[in-house]
């Protein structure tokens, strides 16, 4: 008889058998159970856990992680970077954070599906105060072609998502217009194309135009034919809605109910000036838990918010793309309305949260860089001038593209949101200007060093679980977001004693400590706290990822 090869089983010692070895360190999997002393040998892409007691393979090279932690590469679950990484692929400020996925295509902003390469530009342009307007060629179409230009020249993993509004924009144009059947036939027949084409979902920003003019009654019909193709509703709420406070997060649940498919809330918050606590947001969550919904969400580790500039204007002044935006923000009596408007909003006061001490992310024109990274107000004062002049003459004098910083959710929300069992994280990542969001450089690396060692918030495995494999079950990844036998060796390798994040609002561009060893798909990105320059990452595809 002859007896066939155990795949289970390493050949002898001597012999190289796997690319890297990791020794010596504890391994946390990311499913939340306790980490336990172990040996991973990494063998092309996948992960084999060498059995203990068992002696390891020879490796052509071995990463001594004695005591230090090794766990799956965190997943991001909102990032702004799907134009930003076609210009910056070495993408450092998530890299060494230990991320090696994060999902793109967020805030219904996707730059795909786009069959008018002139309506993909305009989109860029209109949307470029959140995600940038890079110098690339912007050559693609749809998703497929889109994806393409990410496989194998970055250092991380994307998974998108297709944005409400670059849907909207195919079927109806850019204006407030009902969705009738034909336009939503026309906008789930593109989704459909785009989740065949390895998209993992829908996703909506509610505060951003054109996808912010969706009803809820449309938003439920595209959610249900996410759901049919094996996708899920990724949503960035609609905050004006109601009581402003709970109503928002009441629709987005509505959302998944009718849309029978799951919906995930994207950066869930809670602000000082909500006139209730964070345990009634919660509670919601809960509930619909309780009732057999299928609802999750994700939340950032810090108390700066950021977004474009533009997100100051109502929206109906925002109707019909960027060209006409600027036509209204020029006219006299447009300002005069949204002076108005501002003013019953509470917007134009001069205390905390008011458009005086709104922090100006980003400006492109030499003579206004003196600005960047300072209250508008300090701009206003200067100037002399009114403040929705002030801030209307710098959005055309700037072609849209500013960018704002605010505070944003308190800390103690944060740590009730990241106490809860479902509770996931997205970065809410956005890269403009000298001064972004410390979210942008610090947060896993935060919740890792001030919530889990500092303050003991949640353990570290269960911690860990919350970046890795929980994502991953979010997103449908089958492979990534644990460490076991055959899964992709997506791998972070970090000091639990060290790991901290360094990003202040004063002072945010500056990376972690602790973060010393990043692999994606076998390959390091990060070796001893530094970038190997490796660009192994790629566009995960939904239904083969």
């Amino acid at each position: 008889m002859v007896r066939q090869p155990d795949p289970n089983r390493f050949p002898e010692p001597g012999h190289v058998t796997a690319d890297i070895l990791i020794t010596g360190g504890t391994l946390v999997d990311g499913t939340g159970a306790p980490g336990t002393p172990g040996t991973v040998a990494i063998e092309g892409d996948r992960i084999r856990l060498v059995p203990a007691g068992a002696p390891p393979p020879a490796a052509a090279r071995t990463i001594d992680a004695t005591g230090r932690v090794v766990a799956p590469g965190f997943i991001d679950l909102h990032s702004h970077s799907g134009l930003w990484l076609l210009a910056e692929p070495l993408h450092e400020p998530k890299v060494r954070q230990g991320i090696t996925t994060e999902v793109i295509g967020v805030d219904g902003n996707s730059y795909a599906p786009f069959d008018d390469p002139r309506a993909l530009r305009d989109f860029v342009e209109l949307n470029a105060g959140l995600d940038g307007h890079p110098d690339i060629a912007y050559d693609w179409s749809s998703v497929e072609t889109y994806l393409g230009r990410f496989d194998g020249r970055i250092s991380l993993n994307v998974a998108f998502l297709v944005g409400n509004s670059a849907l909207r924009i195919g079927a109806l144009g850019w204006d407030d217009v009902p969705a009738d059947q034909h336009a939503t036939g026309r906008m789930q027949a593109m989704l459909r194309e785009a989740m065949e084409e390895g998209a993992w979902g829908l996703s909506s920003g509610l505060d951003y135009p054109p996808g912010s003019y969706a009803t809820t009654a449309e938003l439920a019909d595209l959610t249900r034919e996410a759901g049919r193709n094996g996708g899920f509703y990724h949503t960035h709420v609609r905050y004006p809605l109601g009581d402003r406070f709970l109503d928002p997060f009441r629709e987005a649940i509505e959302i998944g109910r009718r849309g029978e498919a799951p919906a995930h809330i994207t950066h869930f918050y809670h602000r000082r000036t909500f006139p209730g606590p964070p345990e009634q947001l919660l509670a919601l969550v809960d509930d619909a838990r309780a009732e057999g919904l299928d609802v999750t969400f994700d939340a950032y580790p810090s108390e700066w918010a950021s977004t474009r500039l533009l997100i100051l204007i109502p929206t109906w002044a925002q109707e019909g793309g960027p060209a006409r935006t600027k036509e209204r923000l020029g006219d006299r009596t447009v300002r005069h309305r949204i002076r108005r408007e501002l003013a019953e909003r509470g917007v134009l006061f001069a205390g905390a949260g008011g458009l005086r001490n709104v922090r100006i992310g980003y400006l492109a024109r030499p003579e206004h860089a003196r600005w960047e990274g300072r209250p508008l107000g300090e701009l206003i004062d200067a100037t002399g001038s009114d403040p929705v002049d002030a801030l209307c003459d710098l959005l055309l004098a700037e072609n849209l593209r500013p960018n704002e910083v605010t505070p944003g959710p308190h800390t103690d929300g944060i740590r009730r949101f990241l106490r809860h069992p479902i509770g996931m994280v997205g970065t809410d990542s956005t890269f403009l200007g000298a001064r972004p969001s410390p979210r942008t450089y610090g947060s896993f690396p935060r919740i890792l060093g001030q919530f889990v060692r500092e303050e003991g918030l949640l353990g570290l495995e269960e911690a860990v679980r919350r970046m890795t494999s929980a994502p991953a079950a979010r997103l449908g990844l089958r492979d990534r977001g644990v460490l076991r036998d055959g899964a992709v060796a997506d791998i972070v390798v970090f000091d639990p004693a060290t790991v901290r994040s360094n990003a202040t609002a004063d002072d945010p561009r500056r990376y972690p400590d602790g973060i010393e060893h990043v692999l994606v798909a076998g390959r390091p990105v990060v070796a001893d706290g530094r970038h190997t320059g490796a660009t192994p990452g790629r566009a995960l595809r939904h239904g083969i990822d």
